[in-house]
């Protein structure tokens, strides 16, 4: 999907932003542009992203921070164990956050990305 971005982080956004949400669309056409500023320590996943914002039109999300897209991830089982969030500061991707709801099940972006597709 780009090349910038490392392959997990490009698929999982891929697959979190619907191709039918305007929002989502104007979202999408910023990812060339990203690059990964920092990932959470934790080992979930999460990570934070730099955009040159001279290069990119913002999307019609409103001022402020609004969580973007919103994702439950499913088990085999149909466990739902946490969810992707992606965020927008200004209408620009600013992280993708991965959320564990679960003490039994790990929640990281490795099994977002297998659990998402």
């Amino acid at each position: 999907m780009n090349g910038s971005l490392p392959d997990d982080v490009a698929d999982v956004l891929d697959l979190v932003l619907n191709q039918d949400e305007p929002v989502h669309v104007a979202l999408q056409r910023q990812i060339p542009h990203l690059r990964v500023q920092s990932r959470c320590k934790c080992g979930c996943g999460t990570v934070y992203f730099e955009l040159d914002t001279d290069e990119v039109e913002p999307a019609p999300t409103g001022p402020g921070t609004v969580v973007a897209a919103d994702v439950q991830l499913l088990t085999g089982t149909g466990e739902c164990p946490g969810e992707v969030l992606v965020f927008a500061q200004g209408g620009y991707l600013s992280w993708l956050e991965v959320c564990s709801w679960s003490d039994d099940v790990e929640v990281n972006l490795a099994t977002a990305r297998q659990w998402l597709q």
